[in-house]
C-alpha cells in the first residue's frame, strides 16, 4: 500500500509509549510471492517441472491455478484447517519509509510434512530447502540426510532467526549452497565455521552478489560468473529466487556450473524489470539474444534448448 504522505510527520515525540495511528492509503497491490513458490514459478517458466512443497490456507485455491497453469506440481502442498496463507503487508509513505507486519500462519505447519511421499509420488531428483518455518527447514535437511535424498540449503531470509547449531544443522551435506554476500558473512558468524570448512561440507556455494554477478565455488575451485546486464531496475524482490531457479533448471538439465549460474543470471534480470516476482514472461527469442550478448554465442548455443518456444 501507499500512504500519500509522511509516516513521521503522524508521530508525537513526547507520546510514543501510546500510539494509536491509521493511514487512508491511495493505494493497494496484492502480488503473488513466496520463495518456494517463485523459484518453481521461475522453473516452470523455463519449462521445468518443480514440486512445490509448502504449507497454506484455504485462500491457497486462485493462486495454485496460476501456479500449476506454469507447470508447477502442488501436489506436496499442504492446506492448513485453521490458518490462512502467510502475508506479508507494506506501507509505503512518500519517502520510501516502510511500515510492513508479516503473518506466518499456515507456514508453522510445513514442520507437519514428510518429504518421502512427495518424492516416492513425483520422483523428485533434489530437495531445494529454503526460507520456511524453522523447524521445517531442521526437520526437512534431517529426513533429507536420513534418506539419502540430495538436497541445496537455501536459509536465507531465515538467517537472522535460526541460532548456530540449525544453522550448522540446514547447511551440513548440502549439494548446493545458495545465499547473497550479506548472508554469507551471517552465515560464517553464526555457524563458527571458516571458508574452507563450509567448502568441505557442502558440493557447491552459489553466492550472489548483486550487479557483480555470482561466485561459484566447489572442491575444485573458484568461478565468478558476471551477471546479465539490466535494461531497468524496477524492484529487486524476488531477484535471488530467479536466480535459483536458473540455476537449478540448467543443473538438472545436464549444464556446467558456469552455464547453469549465466542462466540463473539471465532469469534475474527477468525478475529485476519487472515490479513483483512473478510479473515477467520469457521472450525466448530476445531471451537467447541476451545471454549471447553477455556471454557469447556459444553459450547461448548450449542453452538454447531451455529458452526454445
Amino acid at each position: 500500500m501507499h500512504f500519500p504522505g509522511r509516516f513521521g510527520e503522524q508521530l508525537v515525540a513526547d507520546n510514543l509509549a501510546q500510539v494509536s495511528l491509521s493511514f487512508l492509503v491511495d493505494d493497494l497491490v496484492v502480488r503473488r510471492g513466496g520463495a518456494g513458490a517463485n523459484i518453481a514459478f521461475a522453473m516452470g517458466v523455463l519449462g521445468a517441472r518443480p514440486v512445490l512443497v509448502g504449507a497454506v490456507g484455504d485462500d491457497f485455491a486462485d493462486y495454485r491455478s496460476w501456479l500449476e497453469r506454469h507447470g508447477v506440481d502442488c501436489r506436496g502442498v499442504h492446506v492448513s484447517e485453521f490458518a490462512h496463507t502467510a502475508r506479508f503487508v507494506c506501507t509505503t509513505d512518500e519517502e520510501l519509509n516502510q511500515i510492513a507486519s508479516f503473518y506466518a500462519g499456515a507456514m508453522s505447519e510445513a514442520r507437519n510434512i514428510e518429504l518421502a511421499p512427495v518424492v516416492r509420488a513425483t520422483g523428485a531428483e533434489l530437495v531445494l530447502i529454503g526460507p520456511n518455518d524453522p523447524l521445517a527447514m531442521v526437520r526437512h535437511t534431517e529426513e533429507c540426510r536420513q534418506r539419502g535424498y540430495r538436497f541445496a540449503a537455501d536459509p536465507s531470509q531465515q538467517l537472522a532467526r535460526l541460532g548456530g547449531e540449525d544453522v550448522r544443522r540446514v547447511v551440513e551435506g548440502a549439494d548446493y549452497l545458495f545465499c547473497n554476500s550479506y548472508e554469507w558473512g551471517l552465515l560464517l558468524h553464526k555457524s563458527g565455521w571458516s571458508q574452507e570448512q563450509v567448502r568441505q561440507r557442502v558440493g557447491v556455494r552459489a553466492t550472489t552478489l548483486g550487479a557483480d554477478g555470482v561466485e561459484i565455488v566447489d572442491r575444485d575451485g573458484r568461478l565468478h560468473v558476471p551477471a546479465v546486464p539490466e535494461q531497468a531496475k524496477a524492484d529487486p524482490t524476488g531477484v535471488g529466487d530467479g536466480f535459483r531457479a536458473g540455476f537449478l533448471t540448467g543443473v538438472a538439465a545436464g549444464l556446467c556450473l558456469e552455464r547453469s549460474a549465466q542462466l540463473g543470471s539471465l532469469v534475474a534480470v527477468h525478475v529485476l524489470e519487472v515490479t513483483g516476482t512473478q510479473e515477467w514472461s520469457l521472450d525466448h527469442g530476445r531471451a537467447l539474444e541476451r545471454f549471447a550478448a553477455a556471454y557469447s554465442d556459444s553459450a547461448a548455443a548450449e542453452v538454447e534448448p531451455l529458452l526454445g518456444p
